[in-house]
């Protein structure tokens, strides 16, 4: 018999199935608030009667990953860790520690479709898409690991989210419930090589969530070659959609942007870049290409990233060159490989 895993359900949606099985609203509150502790047994919710623990064991499930392994960087500041899934298929996530609390990087599905050209989660292949209580419980793992609670959650990790558009909305609701883990959505970042029709959707939902865009290029040219995507959602009308986005939600987009030696790190694509986001609310991340093995690109010198960033800055275009976090560990964007 196939059991409903109720960690991949809203808080409405458990109010829904309590009612089924004849019971108070408050037994759904009290269900959730055990889900979102990280509770694994239906059995450790020792305020229900055993009877409904043995009722809800028989008809439910509580989704978890394995935790499998975990690397440390030199820096201390970043932790990898490796995670099993129920299918044995296996996923990365990062716990990474600023000084405002501690943020989680967290995947959405095992490898990627998108293909990336110097992405190594997209060189890994794709398996599948990930359910909401395995999002979920990558959170609950690494926080209950490190005995701490989680501030801040970034979804750009292994995987598109906007590819796997329902189960990643259907986490979002479920970690920003006041009843749950209440992260507010000011805390959330979305990533995205550029889904343009998920990004208006997104939009229409006026969630105050960070949208991150990947862009890697200033025009299609280029873009085709780095970003498989670009061939089906054009570099025009990806902006078009975070000009909506960002008008909608008064949101300031993120576009990130990795330098590349060579390839896209020159100050012609720099003006051209800037050009091209004078009219959207938002802000440039340069990131130093991390390396990943039997790859042909190399990094941008540190010279060639600030004369980027100050050509962008000049144009009125607010740029941080990012610190990089966790390359020793292969824990930096682009690395996770599982």
């Amino acid at each position: 018999m196939h059991k409903t895993d109720l960690k991949s359900l809203s808080f409405n949606e458990v109010v829904e199935e309590v009612k089924k099985l004849n019971r108070k609203p408050f037994h759904a509150a009290q269900i959730f608030s055990w889900i979102s502790k990280g509770v694994l047994s239906f059995y450790d919710m020792t305020n229900l009667s055993l009877e409904f623990r043995k009722e809800l064991d028989e008809k439910y499930t509580i989704g978890f990953v394995s935790f499998f392994k975990k690397v440390i960087s030199k820096d201390n500041f970043t932790v990898k860790y490796l995670f099993s899934l129920q299918d044995d298929k296996k996923i990365e996530s990062v716990l990474m520690k600023y000084h405002h609390g501690y943020t989680v990087c967290v995947s959405t599905q095992v490898g990627c479709k998108m293909g990336c050209v110097f992405c190594a989660t997209g060189k890994s292949g794709f398996g599948r898409d990930l359910t909401p209580s395995e999002m979920l419980s990558q959170i609950q793992t690494i926080a209950t690991d490190n005995k701490i609670r989680i501030s801040n959650v970034v979804l750009m990790g292994m995987g598109e989210p906007l590819d796997n558009y329902y189960n990643t909305l259907k986490f979002l609701k479920i970690i920003t419930c006041e009843k749950g883990l209440n992260i507010g959505n000011r805390h959330i970042t979305v990533s995205t090589c550029g889904i343009t029709d998920k990004i208006y959707d997104l939009a229409k939902k006026k969630l105050s969530l960070t949208l991150s865009v990947s862009l890697h290029a200033p025009n299609n040219h280029l873009r085709d070659k780095l970003l498989k995507v670009n061939k089906c959602f054009p570099l025009e009308d990806l902006l078009k959609a975070c000009r909506v986005y960002s008008k909608t939600c008064k949101r300031r987009i993120t576009f990130v942007y990795v330098m590349i030696k060579d390839i896209n790190d020159d100050d012609d694509c720099a003006r051209e870049l800037a050009k091209k986001l004078s009219s959207i609310f938002c802000h440039v991340n340069l990131i130093p290409l991390n390396s990943i093995k039997k790859e042909v690109y190399v990094k941008s010198s540190i010279e060639r990233i600030e004369s980027f960033s100050r050509v962008l800055m000049k144009k009125g275009i607010g740029v941080t060159i990012r610190r990089t976090l966790g390359d020793d560990i292969n824990a930096s964007c682009g690395q996770l490989k599982a």
